[in-house]
């Protein structure tokens, strides 16, 4: 006789689809968002978020300064370029950067809302009970006290004012089979220490949460600006600067309108030679006062920026900028004030370049024009001292500047319309022979020189050129506001302790006046919270009386 098994259906329990969602994809999901809601995870991704922060700060950024970005992944070759297919400058706006702030803001979200949750219910809930075994406890104290139950819990109630405190009333058995009224006072204090750290981790939340806000509707541009309140800035286009970085929601129009022109600008410098202050004189206006071209004016330092029209505009740096004057053959002249970019912060020794057209109609054949355009590169010191030959600055104070330059003539790339460096010649040009170097010659102010041709080169001096950058970040002041707040809830949450008193009262049988046994105990989320010694001191003020010769601790006093 044989037995078969039973014939197995698809509607089995636990072999149904519905079963296999749950075990393959709604378990997994729940562990996973356990576990990433909880107050580990967020913390260990707030320390990624920090240490993935660290490249921006060492590295360049190419949103900041695109040609040191370019020049530093030039110069370390295949280890360069395997950093830029990291997205490594690029940090701040990189996929794995973005990934880690959206799953620390998820986390956070997500670990605070059921902490909200528990902190109410905790606000509407009665102090717990006192424990069966208070000499369990870490604070312990008896005490004999005149006075009945009722009595002595009404004083202990007055004395543990600010706290939350409920009294129970218990029956307990007696040996002789009768029953005793035990009273229990259970009080509790310190829920502003959990708030403060809920509006911490929340102030965190919208600190992140304003920060993303600044840099999606924010933006940032610079520009370089001579000091001779000629050349000005108006905020209409991103066309006006020289670098422009817009966030993900700005599309460049609509910015706030204002103008901004250098009058003057002055340097101090220590004894050693290193920069003590840097100050230009700044005018400026927006709205109605451009209209009716009225000016204010304002000395603009490092570090403190002038505020209009909801933005910022901050000094970065400065240099010089030497004039050239090119004289044709034909004697038509071409000038330009270009500025050099500073080598030595000590002594402000610069470099750059300029490029000058030919006048029209000088060659009209455009193959011959581009052969006869000029190029100056070369260096720029402000005191300058020369030494067999070579140039050198002594001091960043401009007391005696001088230019050593290599003129250059042939096809500068003007026509070509590509973006070339300010600070520099092509070198393809000059390594095809498209651009021929002529000469190589040191001019003071007012000097210059003569090319085979007649071309006359002069050094004609030098203005000051400052770097101002325009900021604007709407959610500035909730970032501050933010910052306080959970500042404020950190000191909240670390200067408020949590603590918790019981004492069961027990009256004495026997005794013609009454009389009862007082059993106090306390407990604190830290061992300290406070008390130190001076337990023993609370509960004889709570009972108001001083220390019974008859008083006897269950266990020796300990420190907090």
């Amino acid at each position: 006789m044989s037995i078969t098994a039973p014939e197995r259906t698809a509607s089995a329990p636990g072999r149904g689809p519905g079963r296999r969602l749950q075990r393959y994809l709604l378990w997994p999901a729940r562990n996973l968002w356990r576990s990433l809601t909880s107050m580990r995870i967020a913390l260990a991704l707030l320390f990624l978020l920090a240490i993935a922060a660290v490249p921006g700060a060492l590295l360049p950024q190419r949103d900041l300064n695109a040609t040191k970005t370019s020049q530093y992944i030039a110069d370390n070759g295949t280890v360069g370029e395997v950093l830029d297919n990291l997205q490594m400058f690029e940090v701040f706006s990189s996929i794995w950067f973005t990934s880690i702030y959206a799953l620390l803001f998820i986390s956070l979200v997500g670990c605070l809302t059921p902490r909200i949750a528990d902190h109410a219910r905790s606000l509407r809930a009665r102090p717990v009970a006192a424990p069966r075994n208070l000499a369990r406890l870490p604070r312990h104290e008896v005490r004999e006290t005149h006075g009945t139950p009722e009595q002595i819990a009404d004083t202990i109630g007055q004395g543990l004012r600010g706290w939350r405190t409920t009294v129970r009333t218990v029956e307990k058995p007696t040996p002789d089979g009768g029953s005793l009224t035990v009273v229990e006072v259970s009080a509790e204090k310190g829920y502003l220490r959990e708030f403060g750290n809920l509006v911490f981790h929340f102030s965190l939340l919208a600190l992140l949460v304003a920060i993303a806000a600044g840099k999606m509707f924010g933006y940032e541009g610079t520009r370089i600006l001579a000091a001779d309140g000629q050349e000005g800035l108006c905020n209409t286009s991103t066309a006006v600067y020289d670098s422009f970085r817009a966030g993900n929601l700005v599309d460049g129009t609509n910015l706030n309108e204002f103008c901004i022109r250098v009058e003057a600008f002055d340097a101090s410098y220590l004894e050693t030679g290193q920069p003590d202050m840097y100050t230009a004189t700044l005018q400026y206006q927006s709205g109605t006062e451009i209209r009716n071209n009225e000016w204010n004016q304002r000395a603009l330092k490092v570090n403190d920026p002038l505020r209009v029209a909801g933005d910022r505009v901050y000094l970065l740096g400065h240099g010089f900028a030497p004039t050239f004057t090119v004289t044709f053959p034909d004697g038509r002249t071409r000038t330009q004030t270009v500025p050099f970019q500073p080598d030595e912060l000590q002594t402000m020794m610069s470099s750059g370049a300029a490029r000058f057209d030919t006048p029209a109609g000088l060659y009209p054949d455009e193959d011959e024009r581009r052969k006869n355009q000029i190029a100056v590169e070369g260096l720029f010191a402000p005191t300058a001292v020369f030494d067999g030959g070579l140039m050198t600055s002594a001091w960043p104070i401009p007391d005696n500047p001088a230019v050593a330059i290599d003129i250059y003539q042939g096809d500068t790339g003007l026509d070509t319309g590509r973006p070339q460096n300010v600070y520099s010649l092509n070198v393809d040009m000059i390594n095809q022979g498209r651009l021929l170097k002529l000469e190589r010659v040191n001019l003071l102010a007012g000097q210059d020189t003569r090319l085979a041709d007649g071309t006359t080169v002069r050094f004609d001096g030098y203005q000051r050129w400052v770097s101002l950058q325009v900021s604007h970040d709407p959610a500035q002041k909730w970032v501050l506001v933010a910052s306080i707040t959970m500042l404020g809830g950190l000191l909240v949450s670390l200067l408020i302790k949590r603590r918790r008193v019981w004492a069961r009262i027990t009256p004495q049988e026997g005794r013609e006046s009454p009389r009862c046994t007082v059993d106090m105990a306390g407990l604190a989320r830290t061992d300290q919270a406070g008390w130190g010694e001076n337990f023993p001191d609370m509960v004889d003020a709570l009972l108001s009386q001083s220390v019974p010769t008859d008083a006897h601790p269950t266990q020796p006093r300990r420190p907090l």
